[in-house]
């Protein structure tokens, strides 16, 4: 399954709307992706959702959409 991410950069800063960033990721669950997150990043995760149908058709659109990927998940 295909996951969007919505984070702030850091764990320290007050979030805000304007600074929210967006990763995709691929992940059996909503649990395996924040962990996946977790683990391998100091981001502040504000929402993760999954996309199925027409949520990730749309997203497929944008020419930012691009799935990430972690070293430690190749191994």
């Amino acid at each position: 399954m295909i996951y969007k991410v919505l984070y702030q950069k850091d764990q320290i800063v007050n979030p805000r709307r304007e600074t929210t960033k967006t990763l995709f990721l691929e992940a059996d669950n909503v649990v395996a992706a924040r962990t996946m997150v977790e683990d391998n990043t100091p981001y502040n995760i504000e929402l993760i959702q999954e996309l199925t149908g027409n949520s990730l058709a749309y997203e497929k659109q944008n020419p930012d959409f691009k799935l990430t990927t972690f070293k430690s998940e190749d191994k």
